[in-house]
């Protein structure tokens, strides 16, 4: 079979080149657009989530030779976790290929981070079966890059570690108060405050209630450290 201009453009973000193009297409193709004929995303979607596990597995053992499976765990799931994956399918414009059906492009799927984070993950498994575990493993270093040397602050639990601040200087847990929810209902944005019973306090503007109320804690942290 022969590719799209936009299923081409994206072999071309990917840097593979796929001997059996129809991997690709149906990485791309969610359940909304699945018929007798044409397969979703589903299945590769298990399967790349496992290649990604291993791969990263392997990659943060060989960059933290000393490293306990304490401190090996949280960095694990902060490269593997949805919003790691939407944010790697952004990257590379994962969205503006994707099959979607009416209702979800309406909906903008192409910005949902679930559905953009499935995709990733079908991708994955897709160059997997195209070219085995060395090329799907080439292509998730690729992409994931810095992510992996940089991942100790993302694996930090801000707010745990805001929590474990508040009780050791004998305060009362933080606060997190929803200041304010807008936009559509398929991207929503949300502003958290966090306060500590002795009054400081910040706020952080995210798509979802969690990561905003993460973003809020680990700026107090950064405030508090500073000053």
């Amino acid at each position: 079979m022969k590719l799209s201009a936009e299923l081409k453009a994206l072999e071309t973000r990917l840097g593979h080149e796929f001997a059996e193009p129809r991997h690709l297409l149906r990485a791309v193709t969610h359940s909304s657009m699945s018929t007798p004929t044409r397969s979703d995303n589903q299945r590769l979607e298990f399967l790349g989530d496992r290649v990604l596990g291993l791969v990263m597995a392997e990659a943060l053992l060989d960059a933290d030779t000393q490293a306990s499976e304490g401190l090996l765990a949280p960095r694990f799931n902060a490269l593997v976790r949805k919003e790691t994956c939407a944010d790697v399918a952004r990257q590379i414009d994962l969205g503006a290929a994707m099959k979607l059906g009416r209702s979800e492009m309406l909906s903008g799927g192409r910005r949902k981070m679930a559905l953009l984070g499935d995709a990733m993950e079908a991708v994955i498994a897709a160059v997997y079966l195209d070219g085995g575990f060395e090329a799907a493993k080439a292509l998730v270093l690729r992409l994931w890059g810095k992510r992996v040397d940089s991942v100790e602050e993302d694996a930090r639990d801000a707010k745990t570690s805001l929590q474990e601040w508040a009780q050791a200087r004998g305060q009362k847990p933080p606060v997190y108060d929803q200041i304010s929810r807008s936009g559509p209902d398929h991207a929503p944005v949300f502003i958290i405050e966090v306060r500590l019973e002795s009054g400081q306090s910040t706020r952080a503007e995210a798509k979802s209630k969690r990561q905003a109320e993460h973003a809020a804690a680990k700026a107090l942290l950064a405030k508090l450290d500073a000053g």
